[in-house]
C-alpha cells in the first residue's frame, strides 16, 4: 500500500476513535493559535491613517503592512504539508507561534516603516504555517460526515477575533499608540503553545521529501515582481522599463514555478489537483474571496476615518457587529454544508458578499454608522456561508496526502488573492483620489465597484465545486469527463 493511501486510511481511523473531549481539546488548541494570527491581520487595519500620518506615506506605502503580511503568509502557507509530514503536527505548530510572537514584539520596537514592513513579514510567514496545519489537525480527528460542523465551530472562533479585534486596536490606537496593537495577541500566544504540547499529534510521515527550496524561491521572487507592478505603475507609469520588467519577471517566475512544481517530486503546490474540477472552481472562488475579504478590511476603516471622519475607535466598533453575524452565518453555513451542495451555499455567499459591496458605491460622509454597519453585515454574513462550504467543497473526494496538499493549496490560494487584493485596491485608491480631488468618496467608490465586479464573476467557477473530473493523473494518461458531487 502507498503511503497517501496507508496516511489516508490511519486519519480515518484517527478520526473514527477521537472522543469528543479530544476533538474539543484540539479545536481549541488550533483555534487559540489561529485567533492569535487572525488578531495581528486585523487589528492593524485601523491604524493605517495614523501610520500614514506619522510616518509621512500614503496608502501606496503604507499598505505594505498589510500586503507584506498576507505575502508572507501566501509564501509559507504552501510549506505546511511538508512540514507536517517531515516533523509532526505539534512541532510546527509550536515553532510557527514561536516566531510569532517574537515577530510581534519586533512590531512593537519598530523604529520606521521598513522595520515595521520586517515584523509583518515575519508575523505573516507564521501564520501561514498555523492557518493551514489548523485545517489538517480539524480534519484528522473528525469524520467527513461532521468536517461541516466542525469548520463552522471552528470559524465562530476565529470569526470573533476579527469582529473584537478591530475595537480593541481602536481603542488601543487612540489611547497608546499603534505600536500597543502588537501586544494584544501576546497572551493567545502563550495559551496556544501550552495546548499545543497536549494535544495535537507528533505523528510523522515515513520517508518524507525534502523541502522544495527551488519552488520557494520562485514562489517568492514572483510574488515581490508582481506585487510591485501595481505600485510602479502608479508612480513611474505603466509603459515605464521598471514596471514593464517587474511584469514580465512576475509572469517568467509564475509560469517557471508551475513548471517546476508540476514535474517536482517535492513540489509545495499539487498541480494535479486542479485536474479536479471541484477544486478549481474552490481555489478561484478562494481567490476572489481574499481579495474582497482583505481588500475591503483594508478600504473600510480609511473610508470611515478619511470621509467619514471616525476616530480609530469608533472605525473598529464599526466592524463589530459584522463579526457576530459572521460567526453566526458560519455556524448556519457549516450546517447547510453538511445537508445541501456546496456549490448552493457557495454562491449564496457571494451574492450577499457582492450586494454589501455595491451599498458601499453610495458610501458618503453624511451615512449613518448603523447603515453603514448593516451594510457590512450583509457581506459578512455572505462571507460566513461562504467559508465552511469552501474548505469541505475543495477536499471533496480527496483522501490521504492529496487532502493535506488540496487545503493547503486552497489557503494559499486564498491569502494570494488578499495580498493581490490589497495591493491593487491601495494603489488603484492612491490613484483615483489624485484624479478626483476634493471628492475623496468617489475613489472608494470605484474600489468597491471593483471587488463587486469580482465576486459577479467568481459565481461562475462557484457553480463548479462539488464536481469531480474523473481524470487520471497527468502521467497516466485516460480520457476526460464529468460527474457531479455533492
Amino acid at each position: 500500500m502507498d503511503q497517501p493511501a496507508r496516511h489516508g486510511r490511519e486519519d480515518a481511523k484517527t478520526a473514527l476513535s477521537a472522543s469528543r473531549h479530544e476533538r474539543a481539546l484540539v479545536v481549541l488548541t488550533v483555534l487559540v493559535g489561529t485567533v492569535s494570527t487572525l488578531l495581528a491581520a486585523t487589528i492593524v487595519n485601523v491604524a493605517f491613517p495614523a501610520l500614514m500620518q506619522e510616518l509621512h506615506v500614503g496608502n501606496d506605502s503604507v499598505q505594505w503592512v498589510a500586503t507584506g503580511f498576507l505575502a508572507a503568509t501566501t509564501s509559507t502557507m504552501l510549506g505546511a504539508a511538508w512540514g507536517i509530514e517531515r516533523y509532526g503536527e505539534r512541532n510546527v505548530f509550536i515553532a510557527a507561534m514561536v516566531v510569532f510572537a517574537a515577530s510581534s514584539i519586533l512590531g512593537m520596537l519598530a523604529w520606521n516603516l521598513d522595520a515595521l514592513i520586517a515584523a509583518r513579514v515575519l508575523q505573516g510567514g507564521a501564520a501561514g504555517i498555523v492557518q493551514p496545519l489548523s485545517m489538517v489537525s480539524l480534519f484528522r480527528v473528525f469524520p467527513p460526515e461532521a468536517r461541516g460542523r466542525a469548520m463552522g465551530l471552528y470559524g465562530f472562533g476565529i470569526v470573533l477575533a476579527p469582529a473584537v479585534g478591530p475595537a480593541l486596536g481602536g481603542a488601543l490606537v487612540d489611547a497608546f499608540g499603534w505600536r500597543s496593537i502588537f501586544a494584544l495577541p501576546l497572551p493567545f500566544c502563550v495559551i496556544a503553545l501550552v495546548l499545543a504540547a497536549r494535544t495535537l499529534s507528533t505523528r510523522r510521515a515515513d520517508g518524507a521529501r525534502k523541502f522544495d527550496f527551488i519552488g520557494t524561491l520562485l514562489l517568492i521572487a514572483g510574488l515581490v515582481a508582481l506585487l510591485n507592478v501595481p505600485v510602479a505603475g502608479h508612480r513611474a507609469g505603466w509603459g515605464a522599463t521598471q514596471t514593464l520588467a517587474l511584469g514580465v519577471a512576475g509572469i517568467a517566475l509564475g509560469v517557471a514555478f508551475v513548471l517546476w512544481e508540476r514535474h517536482s517530486d517535492r513540489a509545495l503546490l499539487r498541480v494535479a489537483l486542479f485536474r479536479h474540477l471541484g477544486f478549481t472552481g474552490a481555489a478561484l472562488v478562494a481567490f476572489a474571496y481574499g481579495a474582497g475579504l482583505f481588500g475591503t478590511t483594508y478600504l473600510l476603516p480609511v473610508l470611515v476615518q478619511q470621509v467619514a471622519a471616525f476616530n480609530a475607535a469608533e472605525a473598529g466598533v464599526l466592524l463589530a457587529p459584522a463579526g457576530v453575524a459572521l460567526a453566526f452565518a458560519m455556524t448556519i453555513g457549516g450546517r447547510l454544508t453538511d445537508q445541501v451542495p456546496v456549490r448552493y451555499v457557495v454562491i449564496a455567499g457571494l451574492l450577499l458578499f457582492a450586494v454589501s459591496s455595491a451599498l458601499f458605491m453610495r458610501a458618503g460622509a453624511t451615512t449613518g454608522f448603523w447603515v453603514l454597519a448593516a451594510w457590512i453585515v450583509i457581506g459578512r454574513i455572505g462571507l460566513g456561508f461562504i467559508i465552511p462550504a469552501l474548505n469541505v467543497g475543495a477536499v471533496q473526494a480527496l483522501e490521504g496526502s492529496e487532502l493535506t496538499y488540496a487545503s493547503a493549496g486552497v489557503n494559499f490560494i486564498r491569502q494570494l488573492g488578499g495580498a493581490v487584493g490589497v495591493n491593487v485596491l491601495a494603489v488603484l485608491l492612491e490613484w483615483r483620489q489624485l484624479v478626483h480631488p476634493g471628492q475623496p468618496a468617489r475613489a472608494f467608490h470605484e474600489c468597491f465597484g471593483v471587488v463587486t465586479l469580482a465576486f459577479l464573476l467568481a459565481v461562475l467557477p462557484a457553480a463548479w465545486i462539488g464536481r469531480r473530473a474523473t481524470t487520471k493523473p497527468p502521467h497516466g494518461g485516460g480520457t476526460r469527463g464529468t460527474t457531479p458531487g455533492r
